[in-house]
């Protein structure tokens, strides 16, 4: 049987036995997060929970929801990828990990979308906001307006970034339960082009340009070291803890798993490589024929898109049902 260890920067992962464990049903430790769920991408069916509707803050988690609503204004007309957005002074004032947005800077609406998911850049979801319904507020509004639609009942937003709120009282945070999570995240695959801009690993900003060119990089480390995994959105604060909503297919199948509230990364990020390898077990273990995956993004979504590069982009199947995976998770 394979352990997963925590303490160590670099860890090799040997999971070829985990579907045997799980499929005894080999408990879950509840020491690692708060809450946790593992589904189903293209039924629904949750596979796993843990805690599952415990409401709190997902901190940058909450750029899911900004992505979506940006998403349909441009479905709808109202805005275009190439659509310039200006950077006004309070863009510019946005804390946190940003991409140093410059009043009077302008860029289109793609590559502050770039910005928003790799980078997971504050400032650019500000920007965004401001730009796609006219004043942050409004752009919040419509980011609720959503998460009632979607059903998603344990979900209130109150920023398009997931900052804390100037009191730091976690009841005045952004706030929303794993189960909501998985719901949006599974809304996004069906509906949306998402995938285009988790999955990518690096990519330049700014660039071309003489000065402040910056390189960004995907705060989610399971691209690429664990197979299949192609989204979705991290996030930290002090008050929301370590939280990821995750995504991964092989094999024509693909599940979604979300953790709230790890004490550190990297236990988040191996607790997380372990409810994967669950869920595909659970997955082939569940009773009926075999469900047909998402639709892919490119046939569900309205919106034209760059393409990428090869390097650009993390790999989205493996080489088999039980694969050995080897990774080094950098905890810098």
């Amino acid at each position: 049987m394979t352990f997963l260890r925590r303490g160590f920067a670099s860890l090799t992962l040997t999971l070829a036995l985990l579907p045997a464990v799980f499929a005894a049903k080999a408990p879950v430790s509840d020491d690692v997060y708060k809450g946790a769920i593992i589904m189903d991408a293209a039924t629904g069916r949750v596979l796993f929970e843990d805690n599952a509707d415990l409401v709190s803050p997902p901190a940058s988690i909450t750029k899911l929801m900004t992505f979506l609503v940006v998403h349909e204004a441009i479905a709808a007309g109202a805005l275009t990828l190439q659509s310039p957005v200006t950077v006004t002074a309070a863009d510019s004032k946005i804390g946190g990990t940003q991409v140093w947005l410059k009043q009077g800077e302008t860029f289109p609406v793609e590559e502050l979308l770039y910005a928003l998911m790799i980078q997971s850049a504050n400032d650019a979801a500000y920007a965004l906001a401001r730009t796609t319904a006219g004043t942050v507020p409004a752009f919040v509004e419509r980011m609720n307006a959503k998460a009632r639609a979607l059903g998603l009942s344990h979900t209130t937003f109150r920023t398009p970034h997931g900052l804390p709120p100037a009191n730091r009282k976690l009841a005045d945070s952004d706030l929303t339960s794993p189960r909501d999570l998985a719901l949006l995240s599974r809304h996004l695959l069906a509906q949306t082009d998402i995938l285009k801009y988790t999955s990518v690993k690096l990519r330049p900003f700014r660039d071309g340009q003489p000065t402040g060119r910056i390189e960004m990089r995907n705060h989610n480390h399971l691209l690429g070291p664990v197979a299949g995994v192609d989204g979705l959105k991290t996030g930290y604060t002090a008050g929301a803890g370590f939280c990821l909503a995750a995504t991964a297919q092989r094999d024509g199948k693909r599940i979604i798993a979300v953790i709230m509230g790890s004490a550190d990364r990297k236990t988040r990020d191996l607790k997380m490589a372990e409810l994967i390898e669950r869920g595909f077990a659970d997955a082939r273990l569940a009773a009926g024929a075999p469900a047909a995956p998402v639709a892919a993004a490119s046939d569900a979504s309205p919106v034209a898109h760059a393409p990428l590069t090869p390097a650009e982009r993390a790999p989205t199947t493996s080489g088999g049902d039980a694969p050995v995976i080897k990774f080094s998770i950098p905890w810098r």
